[in-house]
């Protein structure tokens, strides 16, 4: 009898150290890839960070940081089903990047139904500007920068008038998403995209952290505390929506 109590005791201390063991390696993964889980949280927020150079379709060197579209893409979607996970941060720190890849991201994180928020920091260039207006709501810190400039691509490419139509619609598929997601208008994005005589190779507009939101183009100006806080809100806003149609939907059915 001793025995066998002894077997049952050791299986759930087996079992005990299996778990924990587990919990472990899965905090330690984590950690790997610059995700702290955070404990004792107001709202289970999950952060995705958009870094370096946004990869496309092809594959960049490998000394470039990069931000890999067929990661990030399949993140979203789990993210969204995830019903753990109560709001997104998006974390920018970019210098641009793939287009496609660019707008498809910005896409997926505009038509998320859960709260999102971002925050710019260090960099939101090129197509790092529809990745910043996509969500919800968006931050910037005063130190970082915005570049706007033109579409442009690199390498070889036919001379023909069908390429600089392909371009433009190109163009305005980056201005029409801008545009729609935050305050600037069409007219003033144009213009700063093609100022002049302050890029040194390219035509265009930086601006800093204050200039951005002054023109409409990211919400407010403010830290990761700010940005965390306004994320919270929008979660507890969403969980009172949400109380209060189920108390209606009671209600009707009595």
């Amino acid at each position: 009898m001793q025995e066998e109590l002894r077997k049952f005791t050791n299986n759930d201390e087996d079992d005990n150290q299996d778990e924990n063991q587990a919990a472990d390696d899965e905090v330690n993964q984590a950690a790997d890839c610059g995700i702290v889980p955070a404990k004792n949280a107001e709202h289970a927020i999950h952060i995705l960070t958009v870094i370096g150079q946004v990869e496309g379709h092809f594959i960049l060197p490998p000394q470039n940081k990069t931000t890999k579209y067929e990661h990030i893409i399949p993140a979203f979607v789990a993210i969204e089903q995830d019903m753990s996970i109560d709001g997104l941060l998006i974390i920018l720190n970019t210098v641009g990047g793939d287009v496609e890849a660019g707008l498809a991201i910005a896409e997926l994180i505009h038509g998320m139904s859960k709260p999102t928020v971002s925050i710019v920091v260090g960099g939101g260039h090129s197509i790092g500007v529809p990745l910043a207006v996509s969500a919800r709501k968006s931050f910037i810190v005063p130190s970082a920068t915005m570049t706007i400039h033109p579409v442009r691509m690199n390498g070889i490419m036919l001379g023909v008038p069908q390429t600089m139509s392909y371009f433009d619609r190109m163009q305005e598929r980056i201005i029409s998403f801008v545009t729609r997601n935050s305050r600037i208008k069409s007219e003033r994005f144009m213009e700063l995209m093609m100022k002049k005589d302050e890029l040194v190779m390219d035509v265009g507009a930086v601006l800093d952290g204050e200039t951005a939101v002054s023109e409409g183009i990211i919400d407010s100006l403010g830290s990761l505390s700010e940005a965390v806080k306004c994320l919270n809100e929008l979660i507890a806003e969403e969980k009172r929506a949400k109380e209060a149609e189920k108390d209606t939907e009671k209600e009707d059915k009595q």
